[in-house]
């Protein structure tokens, strides 16, 4: 057997470990949660408008940031954006997917984790969760490169 052919069949065993592990977390609460409380939202007939007119608002907030702080209406059209996210985010439904949807993350960050460790500890991996301002690599903190 060729070198080739060893690769390939490692490959080959990892993407079918890979979509397993996929399988599992299709099955898990987290996902369950995360699928019926967004069936809950889109049925929610305030929250699918409230969407719709989030939409329409960040349209016209895209207009304003080609200038930026700028534009006349910058700060306008940003204020009526976070307001009508207020508004959704007030919505149980809403906020029941939302809380979902972190959970669900959290999940496949935790296992994206863990592979990742398993391979080397200075595997960086990528999250949706935002760094706290002044943390990581050239802020001025005390991680003096040494980030992971």
């Amino acid at each position: 057997m060729s070198i080739m052919e060893v690769q390939t069949l490692d490959m080959a065993a990892i993407l079918m470990q890979a979509y397993e592990v996929g399988d599992l977390i299709n099955r898990s609460q987290e996902a369950a949660d995360f699928l019926y409380w967004k069936q809950v939202m889109e049925q929610d007939p305030e929250a699918q408008r409230l969407i719709r007119e989030l939409e329409k608002m960040k349209e016209l907030f895209e207009e304003t940031q080609r200038f930026g702080h700028y534009h006349p209406n910058y700060h306008e059209a940003l204020d009526k954006v976070r307001a009508v996210e207020r508004k959704l985010d007030g919505i149980p439904s809403v906020a029941r997917y939302k809380e979902a949807e972190d959970r669900l993350d959290e999940l496949l960050y935790s296992v994206s984790e863990t592979i990742a460790k398993s391979v080397s500890e200075s595997i960086k991996v990528p999250s949706n969760k935002l760094e706290p301002i002044g943390h990581g690599c050239s802020s001025g903190g005390s991680c003096s490169g040494k980030c992971g």
